[in-house]
């Protein structure tokens, strides 16, 4: 081309000079952070399917379903061999395919069984459809148009413009807090957002989740991490608005210049004890584990409980009550013994008035207020787990994989 010679861009290089497109730095990978779908956006959906499907072929729809369920770019989906499922040393099912973005061929991902399911089902579909050709020739999601051979996959920008006009025709999506979620922020790619979301939410290390995305680099996985701690600081602000002593009052004051050293105010101020928090000094030095009242939080003015404790409030009134029939019949225990275990009706009905205080402050907020406060109340519940050596409850495991009917 001469565009070394004098004057031309190149002058002064030697005239074998060449640049491969693998010595093209790499653009930068755009944000991620907050592009990921609400839970309710992902049900409602969910449930319109069908709709979808009847709009352009079982194809397209199965493709949203894989999107959903394995966090894979759309390129990566639409472009799956026939034979893209096997399984691991244990049995469980693994999805194999192409990461076209980075070039890197083969990749592998451990799936849920359902989603394998779905993958199952389809081979079949496709090998009836062309039965006399061989497996390894086919596509997992043929196109329906000029593909005899059935070597040609659904075209994913198609796949971008169907689902467009899909989701245009759906009601407005309402979340829980009553507000309308913007219809231009779901589109294929926001599964894989919505993907890397729920497992950073759920607690994957980063190590991992790098590798569920196949991610380059950390810098790109930590945005979700970062998405958590900013929802997180949100929770426990809505959470902390509704605080309450131990008599059941509501506790007033500002609490952001709190929630930006909250790691701080726990380790020098306060400690986290079953039903709430405990500001006894004592207490607070041995991080929890010297009580001087042993643990009748609720007959103690250090202590203070949120919304986010009724749950736990409620599973301990119920121990006391069982633990106190128990001991009523407990005949080969001495005297003393039985009355210095048995809770005492002072304690009970303590803890049944803060429960029930609590309660009626809830009921007296609006609908979508419930809703936000409950929301934020499970998100600081989630992050709370575990972090007691005797949690009174069992935290429910977040559910990666979004349900939707069959």
């Amino acid at each position: 081309m001469g565009l070394t010679r004098p004057g031309e861009p190149l002058a002064g290089l030697p005239d074998d000079f060449v640049i491969h497109r693998f010595d093209v730095p790499k653009p930068p990978e755009p944000s991620e952070e907050g592009q990921d779908l609400p839970a309710e956006v992902l049900r409602q959906l969910g449930t319109h399917l069908d709709a979808f499907e009847s709009m352009t072929c079982y194809e397209m729809r199965l493709s949203v379903e894989l999107l959903m369920d394995t966090g894979r770019r759309p390129e990566e989906i639409c472009r799956l061999e026939l034979n893209c499922l096997t399984r691991d040393g244990q049995g469980k099912p693994v999805l194999l395919y192409n990461n076209w973005k980075e070039q890197r061929i083969g990749r592998q991902l451990p799936i849920h069984e359902p989603t394998a399911k779905l993958i199952i089902a389809q081979q079949k579909r496709v090998r009836a459809r062309f039965p006399d050709r061989t497996p390894s020739k086919l596509v997992l999601l043929p196109t329906q148009n000029l593909n005899l051979r059935g070597e040609r996959s659904i075209d994913s920008n198609h796949l971008s413009a169907t689902h467009r006009e899909w989701v245009e025709s759906l009601p407005d999506f309402v979340l829980d807090d009553g507000t309308v979620f913007d219809k231009e922020k779901i589109f294929p790619y926001a599964y894989r957002h919505s993907f890397a979301q729920r497992h950073a939410d759920a607690g994957v290390a980063i190590d991992v989740l790098a590798e569920l995305m196949d991610h380059d680099s950390y810098e790109t996985t930590r945005s979700y991490y970062r998405v958590k701690e900013v929802r997180l600081r949100e929770a426990v602000e809505r959470v902390r608005k509704m605080q309450f002593d131990r008599q059941g009052k509501r506790i007033w004051g500002t609490v952001t210049t709190v929630l930006d050293a909250e790691r701080t105010r726990r380790a020098i101020g306060a400690v986290v004890v079953p039903f709430g928090t405990c500001s006894e000094p004592t207490n607070v030095a041995a991080g929890g584990g010297a009580c001087p009242l042993r643990f009748r939080c609720v007959g103690c003015d250090h202590f203070s409980t949120d919304v986010s404790y009724l749950p736990d409030l409620r599973t301990y009134l119920d121990d006391l009550l069982r633990q106190r029939e128990k001991l009523k019949s407990m005949a080969e225990a001495d005297d003393w013994a039985r009355a210095e275990a048995t809770p005492s009706d002072e304690e009970i009905t303590r803890i049944r008035a803060l429960i029930q205080r609590v309660t009626d402050d809830v009921e007296t907020l609006t609908e979508a207020e419930r809703a936000e406060i409950q929301k934020a109340a499970a998100t600081v519940r989630q992050m709370r787990q575990n972090f007691l050596g005797m949690p009174r409850i069992r935290q429910p495991l977040p559910d990666l994989r979004v349900e939707r009917p069959a």
